[in-house]
């Protein structure tokens, strides 16, 4: 069973007379995009901030476990790396944690109201990545210290979105993505 939705109909007044993109989207929508052939696809804001609880959860593990055996905490970490790939790689709706709230979450809380952008989130899962790869270099290094704090860095990101929905990477790509635009490509020869 599927929680993708496809909102299509943007732009038409639904019979409270507001506009299709104003209004709440009907059932457990997950994902929704304006057109199908207009701006990015958006999701459900409850998804990512379940992700980065279930990061928080996954980091906090790594911590306490670097304290007794930087190898299991490197293996945790490990882990958290390839999920940030994924994420970072495929979006939100198939990250792995995405695909638990799409599952089991989703069917079961109201409809949505709000929804946000998924190339921020594959930045922000991008970042993560870059934190845990540098920890889990950290810990298979022999240098316990800078594996917990890349970890301490992802565990701060995670749970700022968890908490507060403040998506650090999400604050972050809009100066990206202006600095890429700005950036002449080299002239042909």
């Amino acid at each position: 069973m599927s929680t993708e939705i496809r909102n299509t109909s943007q732009n038409q007044p639904n019979a409270n007379g507001q506009a299709a993109s104003d209004a709440p989207l009907p059932g457990p929508s997950v994902v929704t995009q304006a057109t199908a052939s207009g701006p990015a696809a958006h999701v459900d804001v409850r998804g990512p901030r379940f992700a980065a609880w279930i990061t928080t959860a996954v980091l906090v593990l790594v911590l306490i476990a670097a304290i007794f055996s930087p190898v299991a905490a490197a293996v945790l970490i490990a882990i958290q790396a390839v999920v940030f790939a994924i994420g970072a790689a495929y979006g939100p709706r198939k990250h792995p944690y995405g695909r638990i709230y799409a599952k089991f979450v989703a069917p079961r809380v109201a409809p949505t109201t709000e929804t946000e952008p998924v190339p921020p989130l594959k930045f922000a899962q991008l970042l993560g990545l870059v934190f845990a790869v540098a920890s889990l270099l950290g810990f298979v290094l022999g240098s316990t210290v800078v594996g917990v704090v890349f970890a301490g860095f992802a565990l701060f990101a995670a749970f700022l979105n968890a908490a507060f929905g403040i998506c650090l990477g999400c604050q972050i790509y809009p100066l990206v993505a202006r600095f890429r635009r700005a950036t002449p490509s080299p002239a042909p020869n």
